[in-house]
Parts: C-alpha cells; structure tokens; sequence
C-alpha cells in the first residue's frame, strides 16, 4: 500500500489541496488499489499547534511516506527574522532535486499562445535560492547596512541528476529534445558546470537533441514563440523565473501543476501562490494542485512499480481533459462560474 501525506499549507492550500485528494481517492478507487492517507502541519497551522512551520513531528512523519501533497504556503506574509516562520525547505531535508513543470495550453481557455506543450525541469537543491540550498545558517549575510552578501552553489552532481532527468523525460516525448538554460558566457564557473554537465548527460542519450540557450534570450523566445521547446532544464534561480513565464504564456498560474522529485520521495506542488486575496471564497482553481497529484500518482506507478497508480494517474488526465473541453465545470479564472469544491467535484465524477 502506498502511504501518501496531506500538508494543505495555507490560504487557498486550505481549499486547493482537498480538491486533488479527492480526485486521487476516486481514481486510486476506480483503478482498484489502495492509499493510505496522512494529513499534516505546516505553515499557520503547523506555528499554532507546534511553534514552528515546519514541526520536526511533520518532518519525522514525512520520511516514513512514499510522497505527499504540498499545498502553498503564505510565506510572503511570514514574519522576517524569526527562524521558526520560514517556507519549509523540504526539498533540501528529503534530497528531492528536480521540480518538474509542465505548461500546456488548451484550445478552449484563453492564453497567449496556442499548441504550447512544454516540460521544465529546475534544479532544485543548490543555485540562488538560500532557503532550499543551506542546512544551517544562511547563504546571506550583511556585513554592514551598505552591504547585503549572497551565494550561489552549482555541484556537478546536482547539475548531472537534473540534467539526467531531464533527457529520461525527453526519451517518452515524441520530440525527444532538451534545451538547457544557463549564463555560460557570463558566470563562466557557475553556469559553465552546469552547461558542462548538460553535455556530459547528451552524449549517453543520442536518440535526444540537445541545444542551449542563454536564460535572456529564453526570457524573450518563450514570449515568441514557445511552440519551438519541448523540455526545458536549468538551474534552480533561472527555473522559478522562467516557470512562472511559462505559465502566463498558457493561461496564468492556475494552470501550472508540478512535481517535485528525487530517487526516494516525490511530492506534488503546485506551482501557484497561496493567493490570500481570494482565499475562503472558494474561488480558487484546483487544476494545478489536481493535475500535480496525478504527477504525483504517475511517478509512484513507475518508482514502486504499480501499474495500478499509472492507470490512476491516465484516468485523472483524461478526467480533466473532458472537463476543460466541456468548460461546464470551469472557475472564474478559467472563464467558468464554477466553484473550487464544484470544479473538484466534476473532475473526480469523470474519473
């Protein structure tokens, strides 16, 4: 049995989260194989109960899971300087390095661009980011109030995992291409490894193209034209900035689901905010959590070997897509007048 955690966040976690549980319980029901559930504390409700935001109870508790599904946080609103409220670095403390994004747009919802099938895959564990990458301490420091200090970690293991996973996820698309995103000319160590890694990884995969480009020229050819990539890796800076472009070019974030990955544990994570201008006016649109935890089901089926998590998984897709294309059952943003718990509702009765 797979064991399966529920860490709702806050905000719209609160309401999102519930959503993607309930359409995994009607297809895991369907598919005839069972999941054991836990829910757990984080964010404002994990500092209530434990005076923290990630309680170690939570932390021991996740490690005995197979993956969980993590809601967004309202970190932006946490208090600074005070170590006990911080955006849980789960990514660092369980090894899960790779955050993998899909966009895809839909001929029915609005968006910038048409035909739009692209997977990102950001590294996850090292880069800019100082809160995922640092066990103790911080990677910022100032000296003096003139100065403010910063580090970037790029290893060549770190580069060579992402890379890896990204041409493994290329080899099953029909395009079979990986483009890299990095700064080479101008970080020469830095984004020079990373590159260096990305090549390393191209050659054991001749049946994949590799090509690569510069992160401000991406910036500008995804707003052009997107149709052109299929997977795209990069560092993990890089990759929260252009994640987010690619999920406006599709519809906005509400249409952007995601994974987050290692060799042992996965947890579906939407890529959205904890948006607490709309939270409890059940508003909110549940496809990126959704769609995150049928990422979520499909990376169990292959890691554990069950085909009955892969056959859940295929039946969510295929859920959702009959719901977007009817557009009976679509929130507001999606330019429906459905409901959170409504949209939620038709998805789990088409799977």
């Amino acid at each position: 049995m797979l064991k399966i955690g529920i860490v709702a966040g806050d905000d719209i976690g609160l309401e999102v989260v519930p959503e993607c549980v309930k359409v995994m319980k009607a297809a895991a029901a369907k598919s005839g194989f069972q999941l054991e559930w836990q829910e757990l504390l984080t964010g404002r409700r994990g500092h209530e109960a434990h005076g923290h935001t990630c309680p170690q109870s939570t932390v021991d508790a996740l490690a005995k899971l197979d993956g969980w599904v993590l809601g967004p946080h309202g970190h932006n609103a946490y208090p600074r300087n005070d170590p006990t409220w911080m955006n849980p670095p789960l990514r660092k403390k369980f090894e899960m390095f790779a955050n993998v994004k899909p966009v895809k747009s839909y001929p029915n919802i609005p968006s910038v661009h048409k035909n739009v099938d692209i997977v990102f895959l950001r590294e996850t564990t090292e880069g800019m980011q100082t809160g995922g990458v640092v066990v103790a301490g911080s990677g910022e420091f100032r000296p003096n109030d003139e100065i403010s200090i910063g580090m970037r970690v790029i290893t060549r293991r770190g580069a060579n995992r992402v890379a890896r996973a990204a041409f493994e996820i290329a080899r099953t698309r029909p395009r079979k291409k990986v483009t890299a995103v990095h700064k080479e000319p101008v970080y020469r160590l830095c984004c020079g490894m990373f590159a260096e890694e990305c090549r390393k990884v191209a050659s054991e995969f001749p049946d994949v193209r590799l090509e690569e480009v510069l992160v401000d020229g991406m910036a500008m050819k995804l707003v052009m034209c997107p149709q052109q990539y299929d997977v795209v890796v990069t560092t993990n800076q890089f990759g929260d900035i252009l994640t987010d472009e690619g999920a406006g070019l599709v519809g906005g974030l509400g249409l952007a689901p995601g994974l987050v990955m290692g060799e042992r544990y996965a947890m579906a994570q939407a890529t959205h905010g904890s948006a607490p201008d709309i939270a409890g006016k059940n508003i909110a649109n549940p496809y990126a959590m959704i769609m995150s935890g049928q990422m979520l089901l499909e990376w169990l089926g292959r890691k554990r070997d069950e085909p009955k998590a892969l056959e859940a998984a295929k039946r969510i897709d295929a859920a959702v897509d009959k719901i977007i294309a009817e557009a009976k059952h679509l929130t507001p943003d999606l330019g429906g007048k459905a409901s959170t718990t409504e949209m939620g509702d038709a998805i789990a009765a088409a799977v």
